[in-house]
């Protein structure tokens, strides 16, 4: 008899802490969202060119630069626009990452060496103007 009761004793034990369990398991477990915000600068400056390639050459070395987001150069207006991050980069090192794949910027004159690789249609005057408003009709 006593082992009858110690057994049911020991089965009622196990069955309580076995519920105990499953109730823990149960609990919901939330999610957190985590937003990085960038903040970001943007300027424009001038960047002497001629076509297409040049639009090319010119947007992938200011893109280059770790911490630029975005850069878009205008061929008409000889101008690119430069959104970046400014804990991450400065003005100064996107100008000479232009300028070291052989375009001259209004701050930094492009590298000779460079220059002297781009493709014909790519030879820019130096004289060229920066930077230039264009009228829209």
């Amino acid at each position: 008899m006593k082992k009858v009761i110690l057994s049911m004793a020991v089965l009622a034990t196990v069955a309580f802490t076995s519920c105990k369990n499953e109730a823990k398991k149960e609990t919901k477990k939330g999610t957190t969202e985590v937003v990085n915000e960038m903040a970001t600068t943007d300027f424009s400056f001038g960047v002497r060119g001629n076509c297409g390639m040049c639009k090319s050459t010119i947007e992938k070395a200011a893109k280059g630069v770790g911490g630029v987001t975005s850069a878009i150069w205008d061929v008409d207006q000889k101008k690119i626009a430069v959104s970046y991050d400014d804990s991450k980069t400065a003005p100064m090192a996107i100008h000479n990452a232009i300028a070291a794949s052989g375009y001259d910027t209004e701050k930094v004159a492009g590298s000779e060496q460079a220059y002297k690789s781009l493709p014909g249609c790519c030879k820019y005057d130096h004289d060229m103007v920066m930077n230039v408003s264009v009228e829209t009709k």
